[in-house]
């Protein structure tokens, strides 16, 4: 759903003020999402720059030559601070982007990660509209007809992939209006690019190698994602064997309960179900903690969805990210694979925990 986006710090009236270098300016009045707006493809791709915050997320799975595994996740975020937008300066924060990237290697239980974050301005960090263009300094994710070229590096890794559209987007909840709480003001405009296809070149510890795989895009944008009781969330998105996608998340609240939740299945023939909060329950079945903070993760589920339960199961446990030098959170982001009850083999995926190291501040 959001790979992290947390503490974002520059939309309080303090952070903004800091960042804008003013303190007369008035706070920014955001858009609120309702349901009934239609998503329109290719121009809703690209940023809503009105909106408080929107995020670019891509997770997969890709194989090298010799069929070694390996997990991904490319996300970039902006942000609108709540006040400076009247500030003239050329340097005031008026939008501010930031960028996380990951590579999971479930042989060796190593999870490579970086970010990066910088404001809006001068060429170096945007995020344009009319269709996916984000760069952050020499990271950066574009459109290019139906496919997305991302190029993002870390001290120790590198990724140049080429993600090709083979299947129609996946509008969420109401047709891309995804409500996240208790307030029908509480929700995103959201859709999914499931399935797709992958190639390119990942590097790891200066060795490249060419990989294939599939992909799973996400693009949110809202002004209210959590209501006060939600501490974080979980969230999954697979793509199914069969073709199919499934998603499905919960917002929980600090005694580990369900605030909101909801699901949605593209079966193989297109056809598609949004299930809404009692059609969705999460149960978890092994935890992990982390020997770097101490925050511990349900890292295996039962997740059950309109009557059908499936087993996630993690290829790694340690895929825990560190994010406060950017966005100011840490989680947990790693590859999945899901089964039936009965241990049948369903699909592939990535699961996002967020909120067990302290609550998600949005």
């Amino acid at each position: 759903m959001i790979a992290g986006v947390a503490s974002a710090q520059p939309t309080t009236d303090a952070a903004a003020r800091a960042a804008t270098g003013t303190a007369a300016s008035p706070p920014v009045a955001y858009p609120t999402v309702v349901p009934g707006v239609e998503l329109r493809f290719p121009a809703d791709e690209g940023s809503h720059p009105a909106h408080r915050i929107e995020w670019w997320y891509v997770t997969g799975w890709a194989r090298d030559t010799e069929g070694s595994p390996l997990g991904f996740q490319v996300t970039f975020f902006r942000v609108r601070p709540g006040l400076g937008a009247t500030n003239p300066s050329r340097f005031a924060a008026r939008q501010i982007l930031f960028g996380h990237a990951a590579v999971a290697d479930p042989a060796k239980g190593k999870l490579r990660h970086a970010e990066r974050s910088a404001r809006e301005g001068f060429g170096l960090a945007y995020a344009r509209e009319g269709g996916v263009d984000v760069r952050l300094d020499d990271w950066s994710l574009r459109q290019d007809g139906d496919r997305y070229l991302a190029d993002v590096r870390g001290d120790d890794f590198r990724m140049q992939l080429a993600l090709e559209r083979v299947q129609p987007p996946l509008l969420q909840g109401d047709r891309g209006y995804s409500r996240k709480g208790p307030s029908p003001s509480q929700a995103s405009h959201y859709y999914s690019l499931p399935h797709l296809r992958v190639s390119g070149e990942i590097a790891v510890d200066g060795r490249s190698r060419e990989v294939t795989g599939e992909a799973w895009f996400d693009h949110e944008w809202s002004s209210d994602v959590m209501d006060e009781e939600s501490r974080g969330w979980d969230w999954m998105g697979i793509n199914l064997d069969d073709g199919g996608a499934l998603m499905a998340f919960r917002m929980r609240d600090a005694t580990g309960g369900a605030r909101w939740a909801a699901a949605t299945l593209r079966a193989a023939d297109g056809s598609l179900r949004a299930f809404p909060p009692d059609q969705v329950t999460w149960t978890p079945l092994r935890r992990w903690r982390s020997p770097r903070t101490g925050a511990e993760y349900p890292v295996e589920w039962r997740v059950t969805v309109g009557g059908v339960s499936y087993r996630v199961r993690p290829l790694m446990d340690d895929a825990e990210l560190d994010s406060r030098a950017s966005t100011g959170t840490i989680y947990w982001e790693g590859p999945v694979e899901i089964a039936s009850d009965d241990g049948r083999p369903l699909g592939r995926g990535y699961l996002e925990l967020t909120g067990y190291a302290g609550r998600l501040d949005l």
